[in-house]
């Protein structure tokens, strides 16, 4: 199954993390089939990026979206 979520990348105590389609069964910082786009927490306000036409095109395609990434696109527009 495919999955659209939150892969952490930044250096301790200061997260960055790139919205990234991924197989379910690889980790979180594994090998990743799309970046979608980012989210940095540390800005004011929080900074979202997120390519809507890909992630539509990963939802079609029946990939499922975590509760998570679902709260950061609604942000997005």
């Amino acid at each position: 199954m495919v999955v659209i979520r939150l892969r952490r990348g930044g250096t301790k105590k200061k997260p960055f993390y790139r919205i990234v389609v991924v197989d379910s069964r690889k980790k979180r910082d594994g090998a990743v089939i799309d970046v979608l786009g980012y989210y940095d927490p540390r800005t004011e306000p929080i900074t979202v990026k997120v390519d809507l036409d890909k992630f539509k095109e990963w939802t079609e395609k029946g990939a499922q979206v975590s509760e998570t990434v679902k709260n950061l696109v609604k942000k997005a527009g």
